[in-house]
């Protein structure tokens, strides 16, 4: 498995790379009123918006600090319907979208699932961690993406943008939708 590593302060995590869709600069971000420490904003990615992370916060403590090398990364990740009626059930999960904040954002690491080593430790934030990988680097945490939604979905953060009808986003060559000039008084 493909994985996508970057830092947190001086620790290295590490995320599978088939659930990243993009990574992009640090952009400026709509900031939420009353919103968690770990949410510095929203970000509209391609015609949606999505809920921003700053990993160091959420898992050090600490702002993310703003290195060249620290980026945005744009994460898929499907939604069970618990709320869902029987028609709606049979769909496949809806896609949604996350921003990860960390730093350097730079590299990719081959492993298998076998070289993940569960620490069996219980943690602060315990369920977003998953087990170790060890490195050349040193000991490498795993962020298991189901644990960390699951994590973020009891701040109610994520119920926060799965309303929106428009969850695909736009390519950068699709033209914007405005209503026509004739109904603009």
């Amino acid at each position: 498995m493909l994985l996508l590593i970057f830092q947190i302060r001086s620790r290295w995590y590490a995320l599978e790379a088939s659930q990243v869709v993009e990574i992009i600069p640090r952009v400026h971000l709509r900031e939420l009123p009353n919103a968690p420490a770990f949410v510095p904003g929203l970000l509209n990615y391609r015609g949606i918006i999505i809920p921003v992370i700053d990993l160091g916060i959420f898992l050090e403590g600490k702002t993310t600090t703003p290195y060249l090398s620290t980026r945005i990364m744009i994460i898929r990740y499907q939604v069970q319907q618990s709320n869902a009626s029987p028609s709606q059930s049979m769909q496949s999960p809806k896609p949604q979208y996350l921003g990860l904040i960390a730093e350097q954002v730079t590299e990719t690491l081959e492993r298998s699932p076998a070289d993940i080593i569960d620490p069996t430790l219980p943690t602060q934030i315990g369920h977003s961690l998953g087990g170790m990988i060890l490195d050349d680097r040193g000991m490498i945490q795993y962020l298991g993406m189901d644990k960390l939604v699951t994590d973020l979905g009891s701040h109610a953060l994520l119920g926060l943008m799965q309303g929106s009808e428009n969850s695909t986003p736009r390519s950068e060559f699709q033209e914007p939708r405005h209503p026509p000039i004739s109904s603009i008084p």
